[in-house]
């Protein structure tokens, strides 16, 4: 068995709206070729591939059988995530600690803008109950936001302002697809997708693709001199039914986060974590899953961005990239968190560097109002 596991090459596309020039298997090609041109290894060295996708985005079934082929998984291993790119790379790590394997290529692609996702979505509620009322992800959090503004005070400027910061931020990052300044104002008059979530509070419709590769300890320094280590990960499932929850509250993320500190010895997050990158889809969930993470108290999530801590010269930058809010699709969200992650500790994000970053978290969820949770600590 492994004692630690190390991510020694990460890859992304730049994500756009849409990607007609490329077909999703050639997305995650692009990506699979360059960290191994980073790390030198070939096809056959590589002992397994985990790939991360879903069926109904990909608009086929068992969408990863034509990924496998561009990865080289013949007379190989595969094995497929159906769930958030995070989880993924969770499963990796999973892999090599048990002493299966020894060095393996994670991918998530998706082009989101082959489908109806809000279709898509409405699938993925109960057939009997729910689907029929026509929810889906959008509506869920349309719900969740409202019953967590009116649970703790939160406002729309508030959540306006994690608008303003990510894409202000998103401005340094070249894989960025919406990069602007821009104002609270702006984004108050911008359309209602869903009240209380408008145009601009939402990330985009986005194609695109992430890559790693993650090693056992004995491997990595001969593969790179910057590998970056896995310090603690920790997942968690919430109820189903959206009625069985509190919506205001973020349990399955406050119980991944206890575990991936606890693994990683982490007592106090705001002030040992350098740097975070998390996955929002909507302004709301920023403030909403910081509480989750233990970076302020629950409610305090709107005070947290408007006192600056999470700034780029803040206490904890968050989203140096701009987030998902400046474009990334579903299922690769996590992993190119991940990937963020890992370029700032090896003090390769350019322009949206944190100086000094030693300690990073990255996050990712699926489902509707973020049912499945998965935190990652990593370090140098």
């Amino acid at each position: 068995m492994a004692d630690r596991v190390a991510i020694v090459a990460v890859a992304q596309t730049k994500y756009e709206e849409a990607r007609p020039d490329r077909r999703v298997f050639e997305l995650a090609f692009e990506v699979a070729e360059r960290v191994l041109e980073q790390t030198g290894l070939n096809n056959d060295d590589l002992d397994i591939r985990v790939t991360c996708s879903q069926d109904h985005l990909d608009g086929m079934g068992i969408s990863d059988v034509p990924v496998s082929e561009v990865l080289g998984a013949q007379y190989g291993a595969e094995e497929k995530i159906a769930s958030d790119g995070a989880m993924a790379a969770r499963y990796a790590f999973i892999q090599i600690l048990s002493g299966h394997y020894d060095v393996v290529l994670v991918v998530a692609q998706c082009k989101e803008s082959k489908v109806d996702q809000n279709l898509v979505a409405n699938l993925a509620f109960d057939p009997i109950y729910h689907r029929y009322l026509g929810l889906d992800f959008l509506s869920a959090a349309a719900m969740q936001a409202n019953r967590y503004m009116h649970q703790h005070g939160i406002t729309p400027e508030q959540c306006a302002r994690v608008v303003v910061k990510s894409l202000k931020n998103a401005k340094n990052n070249p894989y960025a697809q919406r990069a602007m300044d821009i104002s609270v104002e702006d984004i108050l008059r911008s359309p209602v997708l869903a009240y209380p979530i408008r145009q601009l509070d939402a990330k985009p419709v986005s194609d695109g693709a992430c890559a790693m590769i993650l090693v056992r300890e004995d491997r990595a320094k001969r593969l790179t001199d910057k590998p970056v280590w896995i310090k603690g990960v920790g997942s968690c499932y919430d109820a189903f039914y959206l009625g069985d929850r509190e919506l205001a509250d973020c349990d399955s993320l406050a119980a991944a986060a206890k575990r991936a500190y606890q693994m990683a010895g982490i007592t106090e997050p705001l002030k040992e974590i350098d740097v975070a990158e998390i996955s929002a889809e909507y302004s709301y969930q920023e403030l909403l899953w910081s509480e989750g993470l233990g970076f302020c108290d629950p409610g305090e999530g709107g005070r947290l961005i408007e006192r600056g801590v999470t700034g780029m010269d803040g206490e904890l930058p968050l989203n140096p990239s701009g987030g998902l809010l400046s474009g990334c699709p579903t299922h690769v969200a996590g992993l190119s968190r991940i990937a963020e992650a890992v370029l700032q500790l090896r003090g390769e994000a350019g322009a949206r560097q944190v100086p000094g970053a030693k300690t990073a978290l990255a996050h990712g969820f699926v489902g509707p109002c973020g049912q499945l949770q998965c935190v990652m600590i990593l370090g140098k």
